[in-house]
């Protein structure tokens, strides 16, 4: 159902009427079947050919209590400073009077079915009008009338302006101590390091952007996560991004909030692990190949001690699994890449495209094989040895030195062999 003034035609709806009292009525020419799916659009709404500037953007659960507030804070800091520009709530199947509260406060109103704080503002975002977007909590933890330092920077043509919270300051009771002290710090640093992402608090929920700049990075995940998507793939797409001091109070809502700490906090580490295949697979994967292959090198010749403790075949087993799990780690780290740039998952990579025409399947053939006829070669030698001892008892620290080396150039160069058809399937469409 899409509720309307009884003095306006259903659709854009004037400035004339902003701040009203308003009474509506049911616009029973909508198919009550599809009632759930509409958005549901309510006043202010300039008209279609007025051009607005900014939409503040609030997702909303169930936030009756602190949802006037807002809303009021927003109208006002839009009032002051002469801009024109509407207030979204995106909500998300709110059960108690939110909608009403909304409606009332002259925000425009948009339905989002599927569930999820990504969700939400991504059917806000979508049913914005504005050529700025600013989103923020309608729970009454941001001061949505101190925004200019989120516009001013949005004007200078920046993409993505993130709220930094630690800087513009906390107040007391307002961020939970492991939030404080552990979650945001860790989760932030991890994003810089893995991004390089100019933040400093990767999670601050008020944040501006440019809506055009937002389309281009196809925004996918539903939940919490959401906020560490759009900071990544804009990092990704080389946006223009920079941080401004905001504050954050104490929100004002009785019930239990939304987020849960470990579940949603799992969430953003898993999709900044997710979209960093050199940090999940690469680095990881080249660090073990090197460490199994020098130890596996230095025990070739024979047992070495440090300290009075004697490494030997055992060591050198080990060694070799080493090189085995560190390099099927960096053909994962390929696997991913092609998937992703093939998927449009990550923007277009250059040296990744120069390295794919290089490593052609012919010439992983060609490598593994050699490889692979290596270690036969090594094995086809130990077994000749054991004949010349009459298959009879060998010693095994001097075989199996010759032995594991063989069979892990035969694991390998079957690897590189099955690999790179793999890779060319996966990069088809690239050539």
């Amino acid at each position: 159902m899409v509720f309307r003034p009884l003095d306006e035609p259903f659709g854009f709806v004037s400035n004339a009427n902003a701040g009203k009292a308003l009474t509506w009525e049911a616009d029973t020419d909508i198919d009550n079947n599809h009632k759930n799916n509409f958005l549901s659009l309510v006043l202010p709404v300039p008209q279609a050919d007025t051009k607005l500037e900014l939409s503040i953007v609030m997702p909303c659960l169930n936030e009756a209590e602190t949802l006037a507030g807002c809303i009021a804070q927003a109208r006002g800091y839009l009032s002051e400073n002469s801009i024109n520009g509407e207030i979204i709530i995106a909500d998300n199947g709110s059960t108690d009077d939110s909608r009403e509260i909304a409606a009332r406060s002259g925000a425009r109103v948009v339905q989002v079915a599927e569930k999820g704080y990504g969700s939400a503002l991504a059917g806000g975002i979508e049913a914005a009008h504005g050529e700025f977007i600013i989103m923020g909590d309608a729970d009454g933890s941001y001061d949505f009338s101190g925004l200019s330092g989120f516009v001013d920077k949005l004007r200078k043509g920046f993409d993505l302006v993130i709220g930094n919270r630690f800087q513009g300051g906390i107040s007391p009771q307002a961020m939970p101590f492991l939030h404080k002290y552990l979650g945001n710090p860790v989760l932030t640093g991890i994003g810089r390091l893995f991004f390089n992402a100019p933040i400093g608090d990767f999670h601050c929920g008020l944040r501006g952007f440019k809506k055009t700049a937002i389309e281009k990075l196809d925004l996918r995940t539903t939940g919490m996560e959401f906020a560490s998507e759009m900071i990544v793939k804009a990092q990704l797409q080389n946006m223009r991004i920079t941080e401004v001091p905001t504050t954050l109070s104490p929100d004002g809502r009785s019930r239990r909030p939304h987020l849960r700490t470990w579940r949603d906090g799992w969430r953003h580490l898993r999709f900044m692990l997710l979209y960093s295949p050199k940090w999940l697979f690469f680095y990881p994967g080249i660090l073990l190949f090197i460490i199994g292959a020098v130890a596996g090198l230095w025990l070739l010749p024979g047992p070495r001690a440090i300290a009075g403790v004697t490494f030997d075949i055992h060591t050198l087993l080990y060694c070799s699994a080493a090189v085995f799990i560190g390099f099927q780690s960096i053909l994962f780290a390929a696997f991913y890449k092609i998937f992703a740039l093939t998927e449009n998952l990550q923007p277009p990579d250059p040296v990744f495209n120069r390295l794919f025409k290089i490593f052609t399947l012919e010439r992983g053939l060609i490598t593994g094989g050699i490889l692979f006829f290596v270690g036969l070669a090594g094995s086809l030698y130990a077994v000749g040895t054991w004949g010349s001892e009459a298959f009879g008892d060998l010693d095994p620290q001097q075989t199996l030195r010759l032995v594991i080396p063989a069979v892990l150039a035969m694991i390998l160069g079957c690897q590189i062999i099955l690999s790179s058809f793999f890779l060319s399937i996966l990069g088809i469409n690239r050539k």
